[in-house]
């Protein structure tokens, strides 16, 4: 650990952001040693969690295997209560992990960062918060998430309404009533999905503004089974055995661990793929991802899988032409998230309940009153925006990032983002984005994805540390032969098909490139695994200085 001679507030790291990464990285950076700060802009900690705090909003990976995996105690003394915990049920378990590990005494929240600039004489960042703090980091960590910038919406006469407004990515914590009032919700991802079957059950009305319809299977939530609980809890070393060997960091089909198929869907009877779909269904959630390898990649496997949703859907939708409306027919499955529900569909057969069809009708205006839609006004007393996120890049580019030669992050990323194994980028030292471009994030389970990648962040300080080196990044070689890698995994596959996130579409000027590693969270493993038995190739270690020296380097900054 560095020592630290002078009142300036400085650290070894300091972290962004107290969602599932952050904490986790604050947790290993004391494990080691190091004098560290963790930032949150947030009053409590769980990052998405935090503020994704509308009715319905739930995790749709398994309870046990969103979950930490680092301490065997832990694992055993914490009782979740739902197969699919939800949001106050998560943020109870992270508060639980924050006490029991002593991490808030090292948190500071209501805190929010408005630049990191790398000081490249002094060889450490310095990071500025909005009520005018500085503070001085050898290593930075942006734990922000990839889904944690919400997207504003695009609507004329936003801001004008007079009624209640709420964005479903930043929930109020008061209860909202919905009870005898019209509500309006414009969006149908996933909040959209989870959110709309509570406000019908409650609504005078509830009017739906889809522009693009979605893919959802059923969650199939149940209440904790105690003899389900001791059996994964017995066996949860196997568990998690076989969640870091996976393509996607989870494994379970209802309810039990399964390997992944990991063969084709063709090199199957049709009779075998639909028996395996259909058990996949009945399972619930999102168990479709470690079926067939190739359904992101073979277009006649995905044309078969897509049907087969389709039909499913229309089983749950009575009027024949609302289905034709709501069971999304523009794009291959997959290519946009995978949604899962609990009577989403099913919402839009009670009489309270209707669909604007955004196509056919799209929003003119929003009124102090509510929407305009074909020249007609509908009233509303709550406008809900489940509008999405400006997912991977957003919270990171919403920062003032600035690297050697003052180089900004968003002027280094204008044409689209480039990392290093989506954890650094060339020309910003010592930084390190968790979940960021070009990692797996979002494509696999959050949780091991994050511990991973945490892991790897403390081997290369460790690293930089132990052979008195001042700094460690990306090299330009490796950065682009990476981001070579994740576009020629993309160019393979039917990503390309639809306007997702995953290729930064929903953003007005966002560059449309593909943002994510597709290959799977097993093949990244191996790929940092061979990086690190290589001596950490594509990484490059400078300007070696005595530990006093760095020390005072980073007071200074």
């Amino acid at each position: 650990m560095l020592t630290h001679n002078t009142q300036k507030q400085a650290f070894d790291m300091a972290i962004v952001g107290a969602g599932v990464a952050g904490l986790y990285m604050l947790h290993r950076a004391r494990q080691a040693g190091l004098r560290v700060r963790l930032f949150d802009a947030a009053d409590g900690i769980g990052g998405t969690w935090y503020w994704n705090r509308y009715p319905g909003a739930r995790v749709d990976i398994e309870s046990f295997e969103y979950s930490y995996s680092f301490s065997r105690e832990l694992e055993q003394e914490w009782h979740w209560t739902e197969r699919y915990a939800s949001q106050p049920e998560l943020l109870r378990y992270f508060d639980h992990v924050a006490t029991r590990f002593g991490l808030y005494e090292d948190i500071q929240l209501g805190t929010r960062i408005d630049s990191v600039v790398f000081d490249e004489r002094d060889e450490a960042w310095r990071i500025e918060t909005q009520a005018g703090e500085t503070f001085g980091a050898r290593f930075c960590v942006m734990a922000t998430g990839c889904l944690s910038a919400p997207k504003v919406p695009d609507i004329p006469g936003y801001g004008s309404f007079g009624g209640e407004t709420y964005f479903t990515s930043r929930w109020p914590q008061q209860s909202v009533q919905f009870a005898g009032k019209r509500v309006a919700v414009i969006g149908t991802g996933s909040s959209s999905i989870q959110l709309t079957p509570v406000v019908a059950r409650e609504a005078a009305h509830l009017t739906v503004f889809q522009r693009t319809p979605n893919y959802s299977i059923p969650l199939r939530n149940q209440p904790m089974d105690p003899a389900y609980e001791a059996r994964m809890k017995a066996n949860y070393a196997e568990l998690r055995r076989m969640e870091w060997q996976s393509p996607g960091g989870f494994v379970c089909v209802g309810g039990e661990p399964r390997q992944p198929l990991r063969l084709p869907a063709m090199s199957v009877s049709q009779e075998e793929r639909q028996r395996e779909f259909q058990a996949r269904w009945d399972a619930g959630g999102l168990c479709l991802y470690t079926s067939y390898n190739d359904l992101l990649t073979n277009e006649s496997a995905n044309a078969e899988l897509s049907e087969f949703v389709r039909a499913r859907l229309r089983e749950k939708i009575d009027d024949p032409a609302l289905a034709d409306k709501l069971v999304p027919r523009d794009h291959p499955i997959l290519t946009k998230r995978l949604c899962a529900d609990s009577g989403y569909f099913e919402a839009f057969n009670r009489d309270n309940v209707s669909l604007v069809d955004l196509r056919e009708t799209p929003i003119e205006s929003i009124t102090t009153h509510g929407i305009v839609t074909g020249g007609v006004e509908q009233p509303f007393d709550i406008i809900v925006f489940a509008t999405g996120f400006d997912a991977v890049t957003g919270a990171l580019l919403n920062v003032d990032i600035r690297g050697r030669r003052d180089l900004s992050l968003r002027e280094a990323w204008q044409d689209g983002p480039k990392t290093y194994l989506g954890l650094m980028s060339a020309g910003f030292p010592n930084l390190f984005n968790i979940a960021g471009p070009g990692s797996t994030a979002s494509l696999s389970s959050a949780v091991p994805c994050d511990e991973h990648q945490v892991d790897l962040v403390m081997k290369l300080v460790e690293r930089t540390l132990q052979g008195n080196a001042a700094t460690v990044e990306a090299s330009d070689d490796a950065q682009g032969a990476w981001t070579a890698r994740i576009f020629k995994n993309a160019e393979n596959s039917l990503i390309h098909r639809t306007n997702s996130w995953y290729v930064g579409a929903n953003i007005p000027g966002k560059p449309r490139v593909v943002l994510l590693d597709l290959e799977g969270f097993d093949a990244y493993m191996a790929f940092c695994d061979d990086v690190i038995a290589h001596g950490y190739a594509g990484f490059v270690f400078g300007g070696a200085r005595s530990v006093d020296e760095l020390a005072e380097s980073v007071a200074q900054a």
